[in-house]
């Protein structure tokens, strides 16, 4: 038998989280809402709009809300873009998060970011919305979201 310690990792207490948001287009000049947020590191990250769903809050009901308190925007939702699932650490407990992503057109408003919760907002093209999205998941919700619209157009 040897001397050697075993060193076993703790697993970290785990919690899931819910939530929903997504792509929101003005049609009349063929542009979407990003936002963006401040790491820990100070790096700005750009990203789709999206929160918490609230008690017994639908996902549906959850990105409209959502949409609206981050951008000042009332959005209609047309289509689903997709689910997207990942896990991260934050304070020693590890998350799992499902976010709901819905397309969405505008329907009225102006554009204001929420203080506090986000620190940048920008109107894009549509063709630059992937380039400027930092995380690769949302940015392929964009390929699945030029679809549904062009089926749209047509």
């Amino acid at each position: 038998m040897s001397n050697q310690k075993v060193y076993r990792r703790r697993k970290r207490p785990a919690r899931d989280e819910v939530s929903a948001g997504g792509l929101v287009v003005d049609r009349a000049t063929n542009r979407a809402v990003i936002i963006g947020r401040r790491n820990t590191r100070g790096r700005l990250l750009w990203s789709l709009p999206k929160g918490h769903l609230e008690e017994n809050e639908s996902p549906e009901e959850a990105a409209i809300r959502e949409v609206l308190e981050e951008t000042g925007l009332t959005g209609e939702i047309i289509a689903e873009l997709g689910v997207i699932d990942f896990t991260f650490a934050q304070n020693a407990i590890r998350i799992h998060k499902t976010v709901h992503h819905f397309l969405m057109f505008v329907l009225e408003g102006t554009l204001k970011a929420q203080e506090g919760e986000v620190d940048e907002i920008a109107w894009v093209g549509l063709d630059q919305i992937a380039l400027r999205l930092t995380h690769q998941d949302e940015k392929q919700l964009i390929s699945k979201a030029h679809k549904l619209l062009a089926d749209l157009s047509s």
